[in-house]
């Protein structure tokens, strides 16, 4: 059975901040902001090129249980170059740190920041996605399962 991590909700403290710090600061896309059922608001955004969404919501019960806003960390976005990431994010207002390396390979410079609740993301640089897209390699590799 395949399984593909779509959309992850992301506890915030008010839904329209987020909204507007995830899509002007950071440059996510805005897919669905609207009553999903009655009395349950959801903002839907996906990061250029992913395949993962995050979910804003408000008047949602879970039953699993809600996290509270600020408490979600480690979140990570993949960029093919990290000081180019670091300049457009920075160009756009968003406190990010700057990136550091804490190795020569793939993959191991990252930058770092928060949202208005305290919720923290890593971006990591990995190089190899500016000549093999995400959605390229998952296809191939769906193509040779076959």
């Amino acid at each position: 059975m395949d399984m593909s991590l779509e959309v992850i909700l992301l506890p915030v403290s008010d839904v329209d901040r987020a909204k507007e710090f995830y899509r002007d600061k950071v440059g996510f896309h805005v897919d669905l902001d609207g009553e999903v059922m009655e009395g349950v608001r959801i903002v839907q955004l996906t990061p250029p090129g992913s395949g993962c969404s995050i979910a804003l919501v408000d008047g949602l019960q879970v039953p699993t249980g809600m996290p509270q806003p600020g408490t979600y960390h480690g979140m990570q976005l993949c960029v093919s170059d990290a000081k180019a990431a670091y300049d457009e994010l920075t160009a756009r207002g968003l406190e990010v740190s700057e990136p550091q390396r804490f190795a020569d390979q793939d993959g191991a410079t990252f930058l770092y920041f928060t949202d208005p609740d305290g919720n923290g993301w890593a971006i990591q640089e990995y190089r190899r996605r500016a000549t093999e897209p995400l959605h390229e390699v998952l296809a191939r590799q769906a193509a040779e399962r076959q």
